[in-house]
């Protein structure tokens, strides 16, 4: 027997084998595939609506900023008149009960006239001094007017505005009203968007939510309220506030 007959089953047996052995790697790897494939998640497609709610509300309560400006000849005059028309003032405000009642400003400053010259020193003419003294509280709006009437009879000389607001509690109520509101009015949003597409709705994946914003009034200027001789109550309307929020829903389909 040759050589060549004895070595060719030998050759055909490691072709086969190697044969095998690629097969079954080849079907290992496809099969590793296909459980990958079949492993991944699908992603759901996702829909972000942003919805607005408001919500309006009286306001009760007004804060005040007002005091005394004197102007006169000397420094201890001005400060003088200054000191007891502020006491007189305070005295009205203080037999009220007002809420939050601080002092906002003290001053004593020289008056000069622009328009005239020191002999003396060629600066601007001295002709006095002014004194100011303010303070600001917070009083029922439906009782402002008659205080302000009250405390410029007592001495104030100036009333530097007025602005309004709702009670902590009536503005927390509003917030609250107002986020509902952004709420359901994102959830709206949504549902006519899917329907008109012919989608469905999944869940709801994200919530974000933005503060509500409390809008003030305008409030009232030293030109609208100034009333050195008032012989009637001053009128004043508080207005209303507005509250806003808004919501934010990302909703899968």
């Amino acid at each position: 027997m040759s050589k060549k007959s004895i070595d060719r089953p030998t050759m055909t047996g490691k072709f086969y084998k190697r044969l095998v052995l690629l097969l079954f790697v080849s079907s290992f790897l496809s099969l590793v595939t296909v459980n990958s494939a079949m492993a991944e998640p699908k992603l759901d497609k996702t829909l972000t609506v942003t919805g607005n709610g408001m919500e309006t509300i009286a306001t009760t309560i007004a804060e005040v900023d007002l005091g005394v400006e004197i102007q006169g000849k000397t420094a201890e005059s001005v400060q003088a008149e200054v000191a007891q028309r502020t006491s007189a003032v305070l005295d009205v405000l203080r037999a009220k009960n007002i809420k939050q009642l601080k002092t906002t400003g003290i001053r004593l400053s020289p008056n000069y006239n622009y328009d005239q010259v020191n002999q003396n020193n060629g600066q601007p003419l001295l002709t006095g001094y002014i004194g100011t003294n303010t303070v600001s509280f917070r009083i029922p709006t439906a009782e402002v007017g008659v205080l302000l009437d009250e405390t410029v009879k007592a001495g104030a000389s100036r009333v530097d505005g007025v602005s309004f607001t709702a009670t902590p509690e009536a503005i927390f109520t509003a917030k609250k009203a107002a986020l509902r509101k952004a709420s359901i009015n994102a959830q709206d949003q949504a549902d006519v968007v899917l329907d008109t597409l012919n989608l469905t709705s999944k869940e709801i994946v994200k919530i974000e939510v933005d503060d509500a914003r409390v809008e003030q009034p305008q409030p009232l200027g030293r030109e609208q309220l100034y009333s050195a001789d008032a012989k009637a109550s001053t009128p004043v309307v508080g207005g209303e506030q507005t509250v806003e929020a808004f919501v934010t829903l990302q909703i899968t389909y």
